[in-house]
């Protein structure tokens, strides 16, 4: 399976721009896109505003950004959950596809009190301040999302899911163990592991509690999820009491890495992302939530 991911410049998308590391750095922020995921490539998908409303918003001091069909009347809700970066530019353009399929989309930056992570240059700073996120305060956070998607005309919070990738992933599942509003749960790559010093719970330790059915995708060849991790989650939803639990699934997509859905960066690949995208509308649609 042949794939054009070669190390493109910023000068396809700000033609202007020097590409050195200052350059790079300015051109990442620039566009909106993680810096520490370089090289951005020039695969990266642009989804326009065409037929939408939406965009940056604030729920009281909670940065966020959504979008909505300008056509019909209330649509389901999907909270799109940002990966460790927060909510930069590829999370928004992924809320935007969520919303051209026919969804009230919308995601918050998940790390504002901490800082702007997605302009940090060093991941292993990026990983320090989103590991200080608790879900405690995730949860309130995502709550307030939702109160306010509840009270919007044009969202219907009856019909509820949630998807996000690698730390949002993870979020996917504890979300759905605590919003009983949840409709249905599309968890990509995310965490089965402690970050210390704020995650300390994993998935496994919340099947029983699941609200909605989950469904996971991963990558067999991911190296921050090792297959045993999956295996073992796999197994506790099979054994679960809990209905949710059962009719959760997990996906693995052989040899793929981690980050498989993330167009802008090198770990993206086409042929498993549009494979997962089209089973994440399949598994709204399946649980109700379209």
């Amino acid at each position: 399976m042949k794939r054009d991911l070669q190390n493109h410049d910023m000068n396809s998308l700000l033609p202007d721009v020097q590409v050195d590391r200052r350059g790079f750095v300015a051109a990442c922020i620039a566009a909106g896109f993680a810096v520490t995921a370089e090289p951005l490539l020039a695969q990266a998908i642009k989804t326009p505003m065409d037929g939408l409303d939406g965009g940056d918003i604030k729920i009281g001091e909670i940065p966020a950004y959504y979008a909505v069909p300008k056509s019909g009347g209330k649509r389901p809700v999907a909270l799109v959950v940002a990966e460790v970066f927060g909510l930069h530019e590829h999370i928004k353009d992924v809320i935007r596809r969520v919303a051209k399929e026919g969804y009230f989309a919308i995601g918050n930056e998940p790390y504002f009190r901490i800082g702007e992570l997605w302009k940090l240059e060093d991941l292993k700073q990026v990983l320090a301040g989103a590991n200080q996120l608790a879900d405690d305060q995730a949860f309130k956070d995502l709550d307030a999302v939702v109160a306010w998607a509840d009270k919007n005309p044009r969202a219907s919070t009856d019909k509820m899911g949630i998807t996000g990738f690698c730390r949002g992933g993870r979020t996917v599942w504890m979300y759905s163990a605590h919003q009983k509003k949840m409709g249905a749960g599309v968890a990509w790559y995310g965490g089965l592991s402690p970050a210390q010093p704020a995650i300390t719970t994993t998935p496994l330790d919340i099947v029983d509690k699941l609200n909605a059915p989950v469904l996971g995708l991963y990558g067999g060849a991911d190296q921050g999820i090792p297959q045993d991790q999956v295996d073992k989650l796999v197994e506790a939803l099979k054994k679960s009491g809990s209905k949710n639990a059962k009719q959760s699934e997990m996906h693995v997509y052989p040899g793929m890495p981690h980050a498989f859905n993330a167009d802008y960066r090198p770990s993206y690949r086409k042929d498993a992302a549009e494979d997962g995208w089209k089973r994440m509308l399949a598994w709204f649609k399946k649980n109700g939530v379209a």
